[in-house]
């Protein structure tokens, strides 16, 4: 049986010269005589001169301004993470406010522990009723990716950070960075809130983590890049929160994990899907949708809890 064979491709700037090459950026096809090497791939003269347009502009790829800094906002996150983990020194009750409880729940006087019963009314008679989402606490669903209480976790996670955050906003600015960062946060606590127990407690920046490794992974395949190296790590990771709980280690929320992998994924293709004209309203345009819609599912399984 014979193989139906492509239908041949041609130069965009040369129509007699057939070729099996396209550019990396805006896929016309083009002849060897026009290909330009690109870090990845090759590209077309037309975005090579509009990529140096850009640059000489400060532009980033995907639009915004490059950051002058590449470390300042990752040093910034990274610092609000130390000050709130040390804070818990001062007050133990502060992580307790901070931290993600889908509902709430009840510290007993005189008891080590929690008290569960069922509400506020219950603990009145008990001791100090914690919010959680549910019964008012709606800034867990943020403060909880900036809350860790073991040196360990918070430092793996801000090692994470570190590695990643700078890449990232080489190619995404700034804004747009945080864009993805916070969305991911917000994503991680949403699939616990519909996947947890409703008294249970989530901290960690691992939301924003993996969803800065969805972002890569994106971002690598948009590129035609190797992706190996980043399918380990993100494999590494998830291998971690599996095996962990079996050692009887500290328990791993997979759903803040998941949550923050798929918003990561999610909110870097509205970043780099975009076509370049009209661009920044795509963008924008579809990151307020995006976080609307973790508003909505937030408040929505916050309405079925209480």
């Amino acid at each position: 049986m014979t193989q139906p064979t492509a239908a041949p491709m041609f130069c965009y700037r040369h129509p007699k010269v057939a070729t099996r090459i396209s550019c990396q950026r805006c896929g016309r096809p083009i002849c060897p005589q026009c290909m330009i090497t690109a870090a990845v791939g090759f590209q077309c003269p037309d975005c090579v001169a509009s990529g140096m347009r850009q640059t000489r502009q400060n532009q980033g790829p995907y639009g915004g301004t490059r950051s002058p800094n590449l470390t300042l906002t990752t040093m910034v996150l990274i610092g609000i993470n130390v000050f709130v983990w040390l804070l818990q020194f001062a007050s133990e009750r502060i992580i307790d406010m901070l931290m993600l409880t889908p509902y709430g729940r009840c510290m007993a006087v005189g008891q080590n522990g929690w008290w569960p019963g069922d509400g506020p009314q219950d603990c009145a008679s008990l001791g100090e009723w914690i919010p959680g989402v549910a019964t008012g606490g709606f800034w867990e669903v943020l403060t909880s990716a900036f809350t860790h209480t073991e040196i360990t976790h918070i430092g793996f996670n801000m090692l994470a950070l570190w590695f990643l955050g700078p890449q990232l906003e080489r190619v995404f600015g700034r804004w747009r960075f945080l864009a993805v960062y916070l969305l991911s946060a917000l994503g991680g606590s949403a699939l616990v809130l519909w996947l947890s127990g409703p008294q249970s407690s989530t901290l960690g920046a691992s939301g924003g983590i993996f969803g800065l490794l969805g972002s890569l992974l994106l971002l690598v395949w948009r590129l035609k890049g190797d992706l190996r190296q980043i399918l380990v790590w993100l494999g590494a990771n998830l291998a971690f929160t599996v095996v962990m709980p079996l050692m009887g280690m500290q328990q791993i929320s997979w759903q803040g994990h998941l949550g923050g992998l798929l918003i990561g994924i999610a909110a870097t293709a509205i970043v780099i899907l975009p076509p370049r004209e009209k661009r920044n309203v795509y963008q924008s345009a579809g990151l307020a949708a995006l976080t609307l819609l973790l508003i909505g599912l937030i408040a929505a399984r916050a309405l079925m809890l209480s």
